[in-house]
């Protein structure tokens, strides 16, 4: 497995925070691309795009041609050609091969993935949610996610970003699941890598509380009915004992 990455180039802008005493505060423009292939036939893989402190702008689909905003509202304030990242992938593949002929062929040691799973917001049964899948730490940049809820594959609506590149040259990668909670639905998110013989997996479920049960419901039902029936019960002995105090108090003194 051999793998390019472009020269970042981080681009410092500076933002000014309104107010007394302003404070001026860097953002960063990243520039991020890579080129790797495997021995073998068709297994090379690419990417490139634009990351805004760390969150992406836009990222190129290269067997389209196609530049792919992660906002439509991008779009509209900006524009990129696809066709200089093709031009630059080109360059970056030549430079690879230039790089694997110079080298010994030895293969860097493959990291696995960290997964982790959670909803995006609080969990309610049957209002609409997202549901997160987050692989972290590992290379190279080649990793499979896939969805299933009560063990069947979901596809409907799946979102993966691109990958991102950590500051220690990992990689992170989110797949995003729209879903509506169902109570007693499990669902799961596999990442296939390099690095694990076999798939990553996490399970989750909707963490909600359990509706009582009609014996519940009816036990519940007889102690609130006992409790009433016993301060009733009290009210009137407390009444009665009070009508008694006072008919002794008027109770005319011997002569």
């Amino acid at each position: 497995m051999a793998v390019l990455s472009g020269a970042a180039v981080p681009l410092l802008l500076l933002g000014v925070l309104g107010g007394v005493g302003a404070v001026l505060k860097p953002h960063v423009l990243l520039q991020a691309e890579f080129y790797q292939r495997s021995e073998g036939p068709n297994k090379a893989w690419a990417q490139f795009g634009f990351h805004f402190d760390a969150d992406e702008l836009f990222h190129v689909e290269l067997d389209a041609a196609q530049t792919v905003w992660r906002l439509p509202e991008f779009g509209r304030f900006a524009s990129f050609e696809a066709q200089g990242a093709l031009q630059n992938m080109a360059v970056g593949k030549q430079n690879l091969e230039v790089m694997i002929g110079n080298s010994n062929r030895s293969q860097q040691d493959f990291v696995t993935p960290e997964l982790a799973l959670f909803p995006a917001e609080a969990v309610s049964l049957e209002e609409p949610n997202v549901l997160i899948c987050y692989a972290d730490k590992f290379w190279p940049p080649v990793a499979t996610m896939e969805w299933r809820r009560n063990g069947a594959v979901v596809s409907e609506g799946v979102y993966d970003s691109v990958y991102y590149r950590r500051p220690d040259l990992l990689f992170r990668k989110f797949s995003y699941l729209p879903f509506v909670p169902q109570r007693g639905d499990v669902y799961s998110c596999a990442v296939r890598h390099w690095g694990a013989e076999g798939p990553v997996q996490r399970m989750w479920e909707p963490e909600v509380p359990e509706p009582p049960s009609e014996s519940s419901a009816t036990l519940w039902c007889a102690v609130g009915l006992a409790v009433g029936i016993a301060g009733i019960a009290a009210g009137t002995a407390l009444i009665l004992r009070a009508v008694r105090r006072n008919a002794a108090n008027r109770q005319p003194g011997l002569l």
